[in-house]
């Protein structure tokens, strides 16, 4: 619990979390919530405070000596969760800070902003993981974001689940609404977790 709590403080408490919502605001302040800019930004800028934690932590050697404080599912567990609390959190703060200079309500899409960011930064720990590459974990997250939105325009129109602007604000009628979408990201955003954990579970037991 110990290893959890303090990867959450440093992932929030870091210069890339803060690059990150300097980025992301001076995006919005380009073209806005609704510009293409933003929404193909999201997977991109959210990966940068936490994605590469375990990756630089296993290159350093500490991941060694972290283990010898904490057990393993605690260890995967503090960094998955901190990935994607913190991509979340600073695409949400980006939007608060945003609207707050503009005078302006707190978009209604305020947790689909938090969900979605938090799954593309668990998607880019993953690839981290998969991969041991910084180059896959940072672009590999927009890239299947910017494929989604390919294949959603070019092929299945009808089917709303594969576009990615969609899940950060709904245009189409979804089952429950924004929870609907909600409950969408959640799940995936678990499995993406396991897939994680299961990949990093095998890279530490294989030192």
């Amino acid at each position: 619990m110990n290893s959890l709590i303090g990867d959450l403080f440093r992932a929030v408490w870091s210069l890339p979390f803060l690059c990150a919502v300097i980025l992301q605001l001076i995006i919005l302040q380009y073209g806005g919530f609704d510009s293409e800019l933003y929404r193909m930004s999201v997977p991109l800028v959210c990966t940068f405070p936490f994605s590469c934690a375990w990756l630089d932590e296993s290159r350093s050697g500490f991941t060694r000596l972290a283990l010898h404080r904490t057990s393993v599912f605690w260890y995967i567990t503090g960094k998955y969760t901190s990935c994607a609390v913190s991509g979340g959190f600073c695409e949400a703060l980006a939007a608060v800070l945003f609207c707050k200079l503009k005078q302006n309500d707190v978009p209604e899409n305020l947790p689909l902003i938090f969900s979605c960011a938090a799954f593309w930064a668990g998607i880019a720990a993953l690839l981290a993981a998969a991969s041991k590459s910084k180059y896959s974990a940072y672009g590999g997250a927009f890239v299947i974001c910017y494929f989604l939105v390919i294949l959603h325009e070019r092929y299945w129109k009808a089917c709303q689940y594969l576009d990615p602007f969609e899940w950060l604000l709904p245009q189409k009628t979804w089952l429950f609404g924004q929870d609907g979408v909600m409950l969408m990201l959640c799940g995936m955003t678990i499995l993406t977790g396991l897939l994680y954990a299961c990949i990093l579970e095998r890279r530490i037991s294989r030192g």
